[in-house]
């Protein structure tokens, strides 16, 4: 138990191999990164324009959003065309000067892959809806039971039945998000076949990887049964958490199909030699199903499936230190072995870091991310302290908040408000047309620009540290332990060679304001040297002070370097 009286936890870490093992992972939102044209949507030729920046970063991959061409009905999750790039973005011209220029800048490429639906514009939907042999099984298609029925009680994760009646096929898709998103079916070899093709298209443009999306969902039971009642008792009969789902999630077929998608990407990277190409797997679920993406000594799975915990399991109002503790041994325990671990802590899908886990903890959560072994994945924003924006009903686009009462807890517009590069018109997002979501009010004090100065410490000048201190052995490759020694104290410590880097974080979520007395276990020196600090804190980088005994203030966070012999 971990608690006042630490027990350390020995994780197993991953030699450094390939570009990715031990690589930044930056998420770009694409139609809120960068408007280059000013018509209030972000672009890829915005985003070209700013991978100087993410390269001084210290960033290593770019991941974008889906591009691809898409009605909007999903933020781009509903595709209608595989193979063009939508125009709100550009074109696929566009794409590959952005690949050609971020490879010039020695920065990887990583793509949105949505397979497990399309829009129903798109032109396979059109012809299956219509009969057409060639296509008539692409979706999952049933006939209604008696008096017009679904045929079973499956839900969408957007609440509601799962079913939609179509009028001129005279029966029922799945769709398990919007009912403009009808579920692929990948029982028929020829939607494996396309989708095989779609990534290869891409790996022959030059991307690096692919980020699959909603990837438990691509099969579903055979005999189309009812699901169970779960066991929320907070679940609405229309909510997604209402049912167990064991018939549409983490099926068997699911995960030989994985193997099929690892070993084409696999077998492409050896043919084309250079840096590998990889697959993440976008899954949120418990430990035991997520981590079944990894693989199994039997069957090839993704290079790593990412790592939500540190998202679904903490609350700044409820958790603590023994929380954060907890997550990081008990996944990295489990972690198959051989395998790369990752850890994420914000995206587009939830509360930005700073509204979700406190504003002042910010430099904290970015010194654990990125010293914390294995991948780690950055939201665009977090290496500032960008926050959740302004976003009034009337002006929301996400499609699972369409509802105002429900609009406050469900809508993802908040994460998704454009970027705040500095304190010019619309943040310096685009030159004054009205953006597609409103820029957050507080964009005139919070803003990438006030924080470039090296010379001042800020939120986005400790993440750059942070990012070179990463490339250090005890951070690359080093040994991991983990410790709560307190309610409210998080230590972590990366060690190699006699070389110790240690984060001290004090998260503040006790409701206590007073300082406290922290100590590094298992250590005997009496020296560290204060590397880096948090916006605020008291302590000088390059000071010494006694890791046995030093105090820490709510929301401070140090780290330290410790030399044995």
């Amino acid at each position: 138990m971990i608690g006042t009286s630490p027990q350390a936890h020995k994780c197993r870490c991953t030699p450094n191999e390939n570009w990715w093992k031990n690589g930044i992972i930056y998420q770009v939102y694409p139609r809120s990164f960068k408007d280059s044209n000013n018509d209030g949507n972000g672009d890829l030729a915005g985003v070209i324009d700013k991978l100087p920046y993410l390269k001084s970063t210290g960033v290593d991959c770019v991941w974008l959003s889906p591009i691809m061409k898409s009605p909007q009905v999903d933020a781009g999750y509903d595709i209608s065309d595989y193979y063009a790039i939508d125009k709100m973005y550009g074109n696929m011209n566009d794409f590959k000067e952005l690949i050609g220029k971020a490879h010039e800048l020695g920065l990887k490429i990583m793509l949105d892959f949505v397979p497990n639906h399309t829009s129903d514009q798109h032109r396979w939907f059109k012809e299956s809806e219509k009969g057409n042999a060639k296509f008539k099984d692409f979706y999952v298609w049933r006939n209604a039971k008696k008096k017009g029925s679904p045929p079973n009680n499956w839900l969408s994760v957007f609440g509601g039945s799962a079913w939609q009646w179509s009028k001129k096929r005279k029966q029922f898709y799945l769709h398990q998000f919007a009912k403009e998103q009808p579920d692929l079916n990948f029982r028929n070899p020829a939607v494996r076949d396309e989708m095989k093709k779609v990534l290869v298209y891409y790996l022959d443009l030059g991307v690096d990887a692919f980020r699959i999306d909603a990837v438990k969902f691509l099969f579903e039971d055979e005999q189309f049964r009812d699901e169970p009642r779960s066991s929320d008792p907070n679940a609405t009969p229309a909510s997604h958490a209402y049912l167990d789902h064991i018939y549409t999630n983490n099926l068997p077929e699911t995960f030989a199909l994985l193997s099929e998608w690892r070993q084409l990407v696999d077998e492409y990277s050896e043919t084309q030699g250079g840096p590998s190409r990889i697959l993440v797997s976008e899954v949120y679920d418990d430990l035991y199903n997520t981590l079944q993406y990894y693989g199994t000594p039997e069957r090839i799975g993704v290079h790593f499936t990412f790592n939500f915990f540190f998202i679904t399991n903490l609350k700044q109002d409820i958790s603590r230190a023994h929380d954060i503790a907890r997550i990081v041994y008990t996944w990295q325990n489990a972690l198959p072995a051989g395998k790369v671990t990752n850890w994420v802590i914000g995206n587009h899908d939830n509360h930005r870091v700073p509204t979700r886990l406190g504003a002042k903890n910010i430099d904290g959560f970015n010194m654990l991310l990125l010293l914390l072994p294995g991948v780690a994945v950055t939201y665009n924003g977090e290496e500032f302290g960008q926050d959740d924006g302004d976003v009034p009903f009337e002006q929301g686009k996400d499609p699972a908040a369409k509802d105002r009462a429900t609009f406050n807890l469900l809508s993802r517009d908040f994460e998704r408000t454009p970027m705040q590069w500095d304190d010019s018109t619309n943040a310096g997002f685009n030159e004054g047309a009205k953006p597609w979501l409103p820029v957050s009010q507080n964009y005139k004090e919070l803003n990438l620009a006030s924080q470039l100065n090296e010379k001042k410490l800020s939120h986005y000048q400790i993440y750059r540290r942070l990012a070179r201190l990463r490339r250090d052995e005890p951070v690359r490759n080093g040994t991991t332990d983990v410790w709560a020694v307190s309610d409210d104290v998080i230590i972590l410590k990366r060690s190699a060679g006699g070389r110790h880097i240690i984060l001290a974080f004090k998260l503040g979520w006790n409701g206590n304001d007073e300082k406290e007395e922290v100590y590094i276990p298992s250590m005997c020196e009496k020296e560290a040297i204060v590397l880096l600090k948090s916006v605020g804190s008291s302590y000088k980088i390059g000071s010494i002070i006694n890791p046995q005994n030093f105090l820490l203030n709510p929301h401070e966070s140090i780290v330290l370097e410790i030399m044995t012999t």
